[in-house]
């Protein structure tokens, strides 16, 4: 079951407040940014964060699971819980780091 973008429109609008929330569909799936860092996984209608250690207290009770083949555990957040995701943003946000540039192929 792919995610469908009202799901993510929806999980977006809930951490609207955190700062500049913007989404890119990936590999059928789609990655959330807040202030262009990638913070939020979105998959099967699932929201996914990285099994950080910053988070280990805040969820340890939470499901953890696998978004995709060959990704790493992940936990799984009630995307309901508006407070708990904007919770989870104010953690990680100041330590993700930008993704790297691509480098532009030279066509010649």
């Amino acid at each position: 079951m792919a995610t469908t973008k009202d799901f993510t429109e929806f999980v977006c609008e809930q951490i609207r407040e955190t700062g500049a929330v913007r989404y890119r569909k990936m590999f059928g799936e789609y990655m959330v940014y807040v202030n262009d860092k990638p913070l939020l996984l979105i998959c099967d209608n699932t929201v996914y964060v990285k099994m950080l250690p910053q988070l280990t207290e805040l969820l340890k009770d939470n499901d953890t699971g696998i978004p995709y083949d060959k990704a790493k555990e992940h936990y799984i957040i009630d995307f309901e819980n508006a407070e708990l995701l904007k919770t989870i943003i104010e953690i990680i946000e100041p330590i993700t780091p930008f993704p790297k540039a691509k480098k532009k192929k030279d066509v010649t």
